[in-house]
């Protein structure tokens, strides 16, 4: 019924914007602009427009793009993988005429007029397609497929994450029918600069471990200026940790300029509670947020050591 009243709207509106979340990733994105082309490609009449500010390391995916406010009048709002409002990238979301949210993460906001928010999918992208299959209006092509592709091979880190179906592995194989350089868009997704690698040696020499299983990194400007690397940078190896032998969860700290971005990961134990307590959230084993200090850092650590010591009770 969700999936008609979503349809309805797009067939009913002549104007659509989409939006997702600030410091997006390639799920983000790709549900993002694969909805823009399934739309377009569907309803070559409609103005569809992507927005949100450009993440330069994702704009091989797909660029955004830029619309007066007078655009939103009479318009279809829909945002893709944004859990909350605050996390919406372009704030006039709420200027238009309806609001739909499609989104994959708990549903602790339960914001907009048509919501379908289902956590059993493992991302984003996959409900789009999901979508793109039970209505025959929307048309796919290999733009799209290529979008959800990456959306999804992101958003299950190559398909090793739990959040990883049979669903998933069936539409993926769906997916790589169309003729899209599925070879090129992994190397756009995960290539490493010499910089980067640079950096990941720094972190692997310098985590920390403590006994309850946590380890922790801080990258302070100083040290991302050494390496010549740009914050946003760091989202490629957010998971260099994983695959230590005595660590559960692993939290990496990301000096800014005006904020200190907090990366969570985990092995098992559910770790997004903590990113919401921190202006921020995510998945159950990969999360995101941010403090304003490294005092505010340190309590990130203290509520993460908290918790582990409950789940081994």
């Amino acid at each position: 019924m969700t999936q008609k009243r979503i349809m309805h709207a797009i067939e009913t509106y002549n104007t659509i914007i989409i939006h997702r979340h600030v410091r997006p990733d390639p799920d983000a994105i790709g549900s993002q602009c694969s909805l823009k082309q399934l739309i377009k490609q569907s309803f070559p009449e409609k103005e569809v427009y992507a927005v949100g500010a450009e993440e330069d390391s994702l704009t091989f995916l797909d660029r955004m793009d830029v619309i007066d406010d007078q655009v939103y009048e009479g318009a279809l709002v829909i945002t893709c993988d944004t859990a909350n409002t605050d996390r919406i990238c372009d704030q006039r979301y709420d200027r238009g005429d309806m609001l739909i949210k499609i989104d994959h993460h708990p549903n602790n906001d339960a914001y907009g007029d048509v919501l379908w928010v289902d956590t059993n999918f493992s991302s984003t992208s996959e409900m789009i397609y999901e979508l793109s299959l039970n209505n025959d209006k929307l048309k796919m092509n290999e733009e799209a497929a290529r979008l959800i592709y990456a959306g999804i091979v992101g958003d299950t880190g190559r398909f090793m994450f739990p959040n990883t179906t049979n669903k998933t592995f069936r539409y993926a194989a769906q997916l790589i029918e169309y003729s899209f350089d599925r070879q090129k868009l992994y190397n756009e997704l995960y290539l490493t600069s010499q910089k980067l690698s640079q950096l990941q040696g720094y972190i692997l020499q310098n985590h920390s471990l403590s006994p309850s299983g946590l380890s922790t990194v801080k990258l302070t400007k100083e040290i991302l200026d050494a390496h010549y690397i740009h914050p946003n940078e760091t989202g490629k190896i957010a998971g260099i940790l994983g695959n230590i032998e005595g660590i559960k969860v692993w939290v990496m700290f990301i000096e800014e300029m005006d904020i200190i971005r907090v990366r969570l990961r985990s092995k098992g134990v559910v770790i997004n509670t903590i990113a919401e307590k921190y202006n921020g959230g995510g998945h159950p084993l990969a999360a995101g947020a941010s403090v304003l200090t490294w005092e505010e850092a340190e309590q990130v650590v203290n509520d993460l050591e908290q918790l582990l010591e409950k789940h081994d009770d």
